[in-house]
């Protein structure tokens, strides 16, 4: 008789811009804690915004997971902001003057403002960071079962989830979320990652694109409709066990303070609801007897989730970096009180430095490590075993 197969594992990195460094961390922390010749453990990686990147990158080297976090970790450690979206003079004064062109002349023109900000090097970025053929070779090696990256429709207004997966993978098509299958590029990536108003949204077959968070009111979802019978989620927020404490604010709140607030909603509290759903459906299905599942048909199944975050506020670790933005961006951001600690929320989605990223690495790792029997045992390892090498 043949052994049983195990569960399939899921990875879900969330958008989160240079918060994303995190995950990285906790990638990193996973590929030691795991036996030097251990196999890709995420069968289904699913991403969205630059936790899709992420993911594309470890899904294309999923033949050589330790290779492949490691080679992840080096593009993290070594970025400047420049590598992602332009800073020079030239470019930031020709993006203002067009903002206040179009708002001064009513949108007289033949071309209105895209975005704020030019994010045209992040392309030749992930064009080195991502071999996409290694995707398919990951799927035909077995290592790999789905690659999903989603992002969000500026015209239907849906939730696509774009993914690339074995053949026997089907699509989806649920209230304003759709998955379907696609060989996975880099504009699905440029898409994804396309933060409203900050950087321009991408064209994909007959619709633009943008942010793969706004409107993702169930960022687990993909990872179940292909397969996965465990999730784990890594988050780049602190979790909110407790309502917080509302303080007296003297202050009228900086733009940059209303920017964060928007950022935080686009990008942490879908994800938030949705461990909360599954959280209530597990425990709904967990007094339901087997039986009377099998009788009644009952489609829904438990799914057994772990969630790893950050044990410490990320702004608070940006604020102590927003000095390391070029002079240009320090210019607009002070302006709009980003510089500041109540608007470093702002800063800590936007900061894409080696400094700044390497302390969020940091704390994923030990975040992480501090969890290693809990993910080794999510993972099907037993932690004693691997400690004395058995």
């Amino acid at each position: 008789m043949s052994e049983p197969r195990p569960p399939l594992v899921g990875l879900i990195m969330s958008g989160g811009g240079a918060r994303a460094a995190y995950q990285v961390g906790v990638l990193r922390a996973i590929a030691k804690m795991l036996p030097p010749q251990a196999d890709n453990p995420f069968q289904i990686i699913c991403g969205t915004s630059a936790g899709g990147i992420n993911a594309a990158s470890l899904a294309a080297g999923a033949t050589q997971f330790r290779k492949s976090v490691c080679k992840l970790e080096y593009v993290w450690k070594n970025l400047s902001v420049e590598d992602v979206y332009r800073t020079d003079v030239g470019t930031m004064c020709r993006y203002f003057f067009h903002w206040v062109g179009s708002l001064f002349t009513g949108g007289f023109g033949r071309l209105n403002p895209k975005a704020f900000l030019d994010n045209e090097p992040l392309g030749g970025l992930l064009e080195r960071l991502i071999d996409f053929d290694g995707i398919e070779h990951s799927i035909q090696a077995g290592q790999l079962r789905a690659l999903s990256i989603t992002a969000s429709g500026y015209n239907s207004g849906q939730s696509v989830s774009f993914f690339q997966a074995a053949p026997d993978l089907k699509g989806w098509n649920r209230a304003q979320r759709v998955g379907t299958r696609t060989r996975i590029e880099l504009r699905h990536l440029l898409a994804s990652a396309a933060i409203p108003f900050v950087f321009p949204a991408v064209q994909i077959n007959r619709e633009w694109f943008g942010d793969g968070s706004v409107r993702q009111v169930a960022p687990i979802s993909p990872a179940l409709h292909l397969g996965a019978e465990k999730v784990l989620v890594v988050g780049v927020s602190p979790p909110r066990e407790e309502p917080l404490e509302r303080l007296y604010a003297p202050d009228y709140p900086t733009l940059a303070q209303v920017a964060g607030h928007l950022m935080n909603s686009v990008f942490i509290d879908g994800m938030e609801v949705d461990l909360e759903r599954i959280a209530r459906v597990n425990r709904t299905l967990s007094f339901v007897p087997d039986e009377v599942k099998h009788r009644r048909d009952v489609q829904l199944r438990e799914v057994e989730i772990l969630v790893i975050a950050p044990s410490k506020p990320l702004e608070q670790i940006a604020s102590r970096h927003t000095g390391r933005f070029p002079w240009t961006m320090r210019f607009v951001l002070g302006g709009l009180g980003a510089l500041k600690r109540q608007g470093s929320v702002l800063a800590s989605y936007l900061l894409f430095h080696r400094r700044y990223a390497r302390d969020l690495i940091e704390l994923g790792y030990t975040d992480a490590m501090r969890r290693r029997d809990d993910i080794l045992k999510f993972l099907g390892y037993d932690p004693a075993a691997l400690e004395t090498g058995d």
